[in-house]
C-alpha cells in the first residue's frame, strides 16, 4: 500500500443544519474554526444549509405536491382528450348524415353512383 495516502486530520466533526438546527455528529477532514460542545465534549463546527432532515425530498413534502401535481395534469389531459374525441365523433355523425342525405332522391331512395342513364 502507499504511504501517506489518507489525510491525518481525520476527526469527529459535528454538522448542523442551518434550517432547523439538527445536529450530526460523523467523521471528517473538514477544516473550521467553529466548536460546539456536545455531550459535554468540544467538536468542530460546520455549518450546512439543507440535511437529509430539510431537505424536501427526504422529509416527503417535495413528494406530496409532485405527485398531485402530475395526477391533476393527467386527468385533466385525459378529460381533453375525451372531449377532442366526443367532438370529433359528433363532427363525423354529421357529416356522414349530411352525405347520405346529398345521395337521395326527392323519395328518401338511395341514388346509385356511376353512369347516369338515359331512360329515367
Amino acid at each position: 500500500m502507499k504511504k501517506d495516502l489518507h489525510p491525518d486530520t481525520y476527526r469527529p466533526v459535528v454538522f448542523q443544519d442551518l434550517n432547523n438546527k439538527t445536529t450530526y455528529l460523523t467523521k471528517s477532514t473538514v477544516a473550521t474554526d467553529e466548536t460546539i460542545k456536545l455531550d459535554g465534549v468540544d467538536y468542530p463546527l460546520v455549518k450546512v444549509h439543507i440535511s437529509s432532515s430539510s431537505h424536501p425530498f427526504f422529509t416527503g413534502q417535495e413528494k406530496l405536491v409532485d405527485i398531485e401535481g402530475r395526477v391533476d395534469k393527467f386527468k385533466a389531459r385525459q378529460e381533453a382528450a375525451k372531449a377532442r374525441s366526443d367532438a370529433m365523433k359528433k363532427a363525423a355523425t354529421k357529416t356522414r348524415v349530411k352525405a347520405e342525405k346529398d345521395y337521395e332522391d326527392d323519395n328518401d331512395q338511395p341514388v346509385k353512383m356511376g353512369i347516369a342513364s338515359a331512360n329515367k
